[in-house]
């Protein structure tokens, strides 16, 4: 097989990637990689327990597509055994593990999600559960031997841990043993992981010498910031923005974010030339807004298309900056059947509006709720839908939905 020049890959894998650890030995393996005719093979594991992808999610699968594209295998390994265990990075406590199943079931989720951005008919899918559901408790006993206690207090959360007195479970430090076992289990050449799997994948490079392989190398990505601009990009912080959300949400969740993160979006999530990244980067700071639109179409663009980018902006243009209200909007009939009155919360939630209440409240607070454009500050409103129905309910800038009561949708 014919790959492109060592320098020419070097270029597109150094693009937004923190660490290649160690790069010289990279440099080596595309090296003879192109000499024998041989791709690499690029692991990445996926966390089973967050099934739903966002952009956040997408920096590290972006790098994993680069290698494809260059011609190297791509492994994805659905850790549906490891699952259970649950990884406890960055955690201040022990993670609830997963049953099988339910891993399993995610593992499936992400996938589907994942193909958005990998080419899935050169991405091999391998479950962990095949080789370390089969080990021994002496085969396990034998891998907990080649790291030391000492070594897996080095990792960050767990000293913390440890020097706050808080418990921390053995099978937790099995965790980032049973990671490297699958690199050894694959022979990886390379594995891809965000800056806060750093420990694990110098595990796994440890893991292989020991085992007489060739260490893999260590490519770390960074953290996303989310649309809040400081906190890492996470649903449960509500600062996500899904990869299979609607184009009208991810066009205007794209718009939300600082203008100090439109260049650092650009290089992490889109398909931009890095040749005109540059630009893009001086485009940002001289105008930010028209900057940001540019991103949101074009984030839009990739996983829905360019015509939905353009009726997303449009729908934009017209619903925010010109106050009108969609044309199309969904219509939702609550259930009273108990009483005509229902709770604001409820009904938002109820709607799919929110998720939850604390995020209903979060919302009225921010003054960010209105019934029929007249802003609520009632965070204990009950409504009379027999009486008040129909209405339009909005929560921020983009979430419509046109409450009418039963037998009247």
């Amino acid at each position: 097989m014919e790959f492109p020049p060592v320098d020419e890959q070097l270029a597109q894998l150094r693009r937004g990637t923190e660490e290649i650890l160690p790069e010289d030995a990279l440099v080596e393996k595309l090296k003879s990689s192109r000499e024998a005719g041989e791709p690499l093979i690029v692991k990445l594991g996926c966390d089973p327990s967050r099934p739903d992808l966002h952009l956040g999610h997408t920096v590290v699968l972006r790098k994993l597509r680069q290698f494809q594209d260059l011609g190297h295998q791509a492994i994805l390994i659905v850790g549906d055994f490891t699952g259970m265990i649950g990884d406890p990075t960055g955690r201040s406590k022990t993670r609830p593990a997963l049953t099988l199943e339910e891993t399993r079931e995610n593992g499936r989720t992400y996938f589907e999600q994942a193909s958005a951005i990998l080419d899935p008919e050169k991405t091999r899918i391998l479950y962990n559960s095949e080789w370390l559901e089969a080990m021994s408790f002496s085969d396990v006993i034998e891998l907990a031997g080649k790291v030391t206690v000492a070594q897996m207090l080095e990792r960050d959360d767990f000293d913390k841990r440890y020097s706050a007195g808080q418990p921390i479970g053995i099978h937790e430090f099995l965790y980032p043993l049973a990671q490297a076992q699958d690199s050894v289990h694959i022979e990886a050449d390379v594995e891809l992981g965000g800056t806060d799997q750093k420990f694990n994948l110098l595990v796994g490079r440890h893991l292989q010498q020991a085992v007489g392989q060739e260490p893999q190398v260590c490519l770390t990505l960074p953290l996303l910031e989310g649309t809040d601009g400081s906190e890492k990009m996470s649903k449960s912080l509500d600062n996500a923005i899904g990869i299979s959300e609607p184009p009208e949400e991810m066009y205007g969740k794209t718009l939300s974010i600082p203008d100090d993160l439109i260049y650092r979006y650009a290089e992490l999530v889109t398909d931009i030339p890095t040749a005109d990244l540059p630009k893009v980067k001086a485009f940002a700071e001289a105008n930010p807004r028209d900057a940001k639109h540019e991103l949101a179409h074009t984030i839009v663009a990739m996983y829905h298309g360019e015509e939905a980018a353009d009726a997303a902006r449009e729908h934009f243009e017209r619903t925010v900056v010109e106050g009108e209200t969609p044309d199309d909007i969904e219509e939702f009939a609550p259930d009273v059947s108990g009483g005509a009155e229902i709770g604001l919360l409820n009904l938002m939630r109820a709607a799919g509006l929110t998720e939850s209440n604390n995020e209903g409240r979060r919302m009225i607070k921010q003054n960010a709720v209105s019934i029929d454009g007249e802003k609520v500050s009632d965070t204990g409103l009950y409504i009379d839908v027999a009486e008040e129905a129909p209405f339009v309910l909005q929560v921020g800038k983009r979430r419509y939905v046109k409450v009418v009561a039963n037998g009247s949708a």
